[in-house]
């Protein structure tokens, strides 16, 4: 309940939020009409305005159970010694700028270093408002192509390391059953306990319609404790359904990891000979690499969430 209420009030905010914008375009048009020179003021309200629904329309994109969760990435360099483990570090640095452009939280949670230079591994913990939603789909094989500062010939080289992102769970599961989703049945007490027990429809059987699982009790002598027994056994059946759901859930994700190789790659990051980062699977192409290295990847978890809304032909 809470944590509805915290999405009815960010989407009232920012509702307001929009309209005062529009407010405030209109005024700025007004004063244009009346000779008053607010071109300057026009154009940056109106960045700001685009900039606003474009992240209303990535978040329109994220719908997924998860999708609202805190965020666990792991960090993996693949072969090839220093570069890789080099190249997983400054992943690391992209990732931690990109938590700070979002104002969102980030915890360095566990690292490795690495023998002369960047990490064996690392784990952090990217807190906000969908956050897993976002970097879910950087979960894969990331490739770089460049001269190394590690090779006294200045030869280039490609590094690979993985990126797994995963949902931080809450484990506290809060059972909610709502009335309408109940079926509830009396029928009279077949076992021991009493003239009483065996001759009132004091048992109480529940269904919960929506997963169909049931619960029963009997044992007691009133159909009011038989009743708030059965509901207790209920909620322990609904809570361990879930409970192995989400284990469930966890498996697929794990298995969804793949070898650290060429191959296998999500996005590669050339630096040379010419600078380019290419997502392999929407094949978007931003030609300033510096910019996405430095925490800018939105235009790339866009796409990819466009990409995987978009219907699939026959």
């Amino acid at each position: 309940m809470l944590s509805q209420r915290k999405r009815l009030e960010t989407s009232l905010a920012s509702d307001q939020r929009f309209a005062r914008k529009i407010e405030d375009l209109s005024a700025y048009f007004e004063l244009a009409r009346e000779g008053e020179d607010v071109a300057a003021d026009l154009r940056s309200e109106l960045a700001s305005l685009r900039r606003d629904l474009d992240e209303l329309e990535t978040a329109s994109l994220l719908s997924g159970e998860n999708d609202r969760l805190n965020a666990i990435v792991a960090l993996h360099p693949g072969a090839g010694g220093t570069e890789s483990q080099d190249w997983a570090e400054m992943l690391l640095r992209m990732y931690r700028r990109w938590a700070e452009r979002r104002a969102f939280t980030f915890t360095l949670n566990d690292i490795q270093p690495g023998d002369e230079a960047g990490l064996k591994s690392a784990t952090f913990t990217v807190a906000g408002e969908f956050a897993y939603g976002l970097l879910s789909g950087e979960s894969g094989v990331h490739r770089l192509v460049r001269i190394s500062p590690f090779d006294a010939a200045a030869r280039r080289h490609t590094s690979f390391a993985s990126v797994f992102v995963s949902p931080e769970i809450d484990e506290t599961i809060q059972i909610e059953i709502k009335p309408e989703d109940l079926k509830v049945e009396t029928y009279r007490s077949t076992g021991k306990g009493g003239q009483h027990v065996n001759t009132t429809d004091s048992a109480v059987r529940l269904t919960h319609i929506p997963t169909g699982v049931v619960a029963q009790c009997q044992n007691e002598r009133s159909q009011h404790r038989n009743r708030e027994m059965a509901m207790k056994f209920l909620r322990s059946r609904l809570y361990e359904l879930e409970l192995r759901k989400r284990r469930e859930a966890a498996q697929k994700i794990e298995e969804s990891k793949g070898e650290i190789a060429f191959g296998n790659q999500i996005r590669s990051y050339v630096l040379h000979p010419y600078r380019l980062v290419k997502d392999h699977r929407t094949k978007l192409e931003i030609g300033d690499a510096d910019r996405v290295l430095d925490g800018d990847l939105d235009p790339l978890i866009k796409a990819y969430l466009i990409s995987r809304r978009a219907p699939v032909r026959a």
